[in-house]
């Protein structure tokens, strides 16, 4: 007997299985960073989507004092930090912006500085319009806050020191790039027995 004779013997009592009706697929409207998305995907770039909320995001005192750090960060490291002792390699000023023209400064910013291999920002913010009242008018500051904790590559930030701005300004110190972690394993390394 033949595999052919074996295969038809074997499935003799079987019955092909139904289809389903066919459904048709409408598409959604995409939004326009959507279709850049899409875009850039399909030229070979890579997407960027920018992830940051633009609305809902309740404001700040003008002098509350901003401050994180992700697990990891050394004390050390976020104290210098939070003292300025850290050398600016970049600022942002976001006076006179608006909230979404501000989201997408903080995000290119962010991104570009991350992708130079830079360590530590500083963004300015404002304070917000004073009022005699003593409201929470700080809004953009509110939104910066919340930003920079949603961007992976921001490890801390504190609001700055009085000679760059104090509560209206933060220091943002930026992960390492793999560049940067390979020099520092090399510097630390120099004099040790290696296996």
């Amino acid at each position: 007997m033949s595999d052919e004779d074996l295969f038809a013997e074997e499935m003799a009592g079987v019955t092909p299985l139904g289809r389903d009706a066919r459904v048709r697929l409408v598409k959604e409207r995409l939004s326009q960073d959507q279709r850049e998305g899409r875009r850039r995907a399909a030229e070979g770039e890579e997407a960027i989507v920018n992830p940051l909320a633009d609305e809902g995001i309740a404001p700040l005192d003008a002098w509350y004092i901003l401050e994180f750090k992700r697990p990891g960060i050394q004390n050390g490291v976020y104290r210098k930090l939070r003292l300025g002792h850290y050398q600016l390699d970049a600022r942002l000023d976001l006076h006179r912006f608006g909230i979404k023209q501000a989201r997408e400064e903080v995000f290119s910013f962010i991104s570009e500085a991350s992708h130079l291999g830079l360590r530590t920002l500083l963004i300015v913010h404002g304070k917000g319009h004073s009022k005699a009242n003593g409201d929470k008018t700080a809004v953009l500051k509110g939104y910066v806050n919340q930003w920079l904790r949603e961007l992976e590559a921001v490890q801390a930030f504190h609001s700055a020191q009085p000679q760059h701005g104090g509560t209206g300004a933060v220091y943002v110190l930026l992960r390492k790039s793999a560049e940067q972690k390979r020099e520092n394993r090399l510097k630390y390394l120099k004099g040790r027995v290696q296996d």
